[in-house]
C-alpha cells in the first residue's frame, strides 16, 4: 500500500519519469523517509508501553550478569527475526537503551538486525542453497555478538547522548490505567520523533542520493579490480551504501556468479545491509561520534575478517 502510494505521488502527481534517476531518487526518499518515521514512532510507542508492564530493574541487572555472552547472543537472535534495515532497528535499539539494557547487548541487536531476517534466509535459500545460507547467518549472529561483548567491554555509556538514556521507567512508579500506559508510550515517541525527524531525512536523502545516482557495473568493476584487496574494497563501497538485504541478495548473486569470489560478494552484502550513512547520519543524533566510529569500527573488521574466511573456505571446496 505505501510503495503503490508513494508510485502514484512521485511518477504521477509529480509527473517524474519513472526509469530516471530522478524518479529513483525521489521514491526511494519518500517511501523509505515515511516508513522510518513512521516506525520509529509506532516501534517506540509499543515498547514504551510494554516497558510500563516490566520490572526495569530486574531485567536490566539479569542482562547485566549474564554470563558468557548469553545476552548478547539473545539480543542477536532477536535481530536476527526482526525484518529491519539498519536505519530501521535504531527505533527498537532507543527503546532498549531507555529500557537500561546494557549498550553492548543493544549493539549486538544493531548488528545482527540487517545482516540476518526471515525473509533473506528465504532468498539465499532459493540462489545459494542451504550451506552457504547457514553459514551466512551463523556468521551474522557470530558478528553481533562479538562486536556487542566488545563495545560492552569498553564502557562507552558516556557517549551516548543525555536525552535518550532519560526516560527509565520507575518500577516504583504506578500507572492507574491501560490508558495511561498508553500515553506514556505515545508521549515518549511523540518526543523522540521530534529530535529525529530532520536527521532521518537527511540520512536517507544520502542514501537516496547514492542508490539514484551510482550503476552497479561501476561497483562490480572497482570490486573486481581489487585483486587480493577485494574484500576489504567491497567492504568500504558497501558501507556508505543503503538498501535492504533483499535487494542485495541478487546482486551479491551476480557478483558471485561474474566471478567474484564468493566471500566477497557477502561481504559486500553485510557491509552495505549493517552500516550505511543514512545509519550514521541517525545515530549521531543519539551518541556521540566516538561511538559510532568504534561501532562502525569493530563491524567493519569483522565482516572483512568473515569475507576472507568464506574466500579461504571456498578455495579448500575448489
Amino acid at each position: 500500500m505505501l510503495q503503490e502510494s508513494v508510485d502514484y505521488l512521485v511518477y504521477s502527481v509529480f509527473n517524474v519519469e519513472k526509469e530516471s534517476k530522478l524518479g529513483e531518487f525521489l521514491n526511494f526518499f519518500v517511501y523509505d523517509s515515511v516508513k522510518i518515521i513512521l516506525l520509529l514512532f509506532l516501534m517506540i510507542m509499543f515498547i514504551g508501553f510494554l516497558r510500563t508492564y516490566m520490572p526495569q530493574k530486574k531485567i536490566k541487572k539479569w542482562l547485566s550478569h549474564a554470563r558468557y555472552g548469553v545476552g548478547h547472543f539473545a539480543a542477536a537472535l532477536f535481530g536476527a527475526v526482526t525484518p529491519f534495515c539498519s536505519c530501521s532497528s535504531i527505533p527498537i535499539f532507543i527503546s532498549f537503551i531507555k529500557a537500561g539494557v546494557p549498550l553492548g547487548i543493544t549493539f549486538s541487536f544493531l548488528t545482527t538486525s540487517p545482516i540476518v531476517n526471515e525473509y533473506l534466509v528465504v532468498l539465499m535459500l532459493g540462489f545459494f542453497g542451504w550451506k552457504i545460507t547457514a553459514a551466512y547467518v551463523a556468521s551474522g549472529l557470530v558478528i553481533g555478538t562479538l562486536t556487542g561483548l566488545v563495545i560492552g567491554r569498553l564502557n562507552l555509556e558516556k557517549h551516548l547522548e543525555k536525552d535518550v538514556t532519560s526516560g527509565v521507567v520507575d518500577d516504583k512508579f504506578v500507572f492507574k490505567s491501560f490508558k495511561s500506559r498508553v500515553g506514556f508510550g505515545f508521549n515518549e515517541a511523540l518526543s523522540i520523533v521530534k529530535r529525529l525527524w530532520f536527521w532521518v531525512l537527511v540520512g536517507v536523502g544520502v542514501g537516496a542520493a547514492i542508490h539514484g545516482y551510482i550503476p552497479e557495473e561501476t561497483i562490480h568493476a572497482i570490486i573486481s579490480a581489487g585483486g587480493v584487496f577485494t574484500v576489504p574494497i567491497a567492504v568500504l563501497i558497501g558501507v556508505p551504501l543503503y538498501a535492504n538485504c533483499a535487494a542485495l541478495v541478487p546482486i551479491a548473486l551476480v557478483l558471485f556468479q561474474k566471478g567474484v569470489p564468493l566471500g566477497t560478494a557477502l561481504a559486500f552484502m553485510m557491509a552495505t545491509s549493517t552500516l550505511s550513512l543514512p545509519e550514521a547520519v541517525i545515530l549521531r543524533r543519539i551518541m556521540r561520534l566516538h561511538l559510532i566510529i568504534t561501532f562502525f569500527g569493530i563491524v567493519t573488521a569483522a565482516i572483512i575478517f568473515t569475507g576472507y574466511a568464506f574466500n579461504y573456505l571456498q578455495s579448500l571446496l575448489v
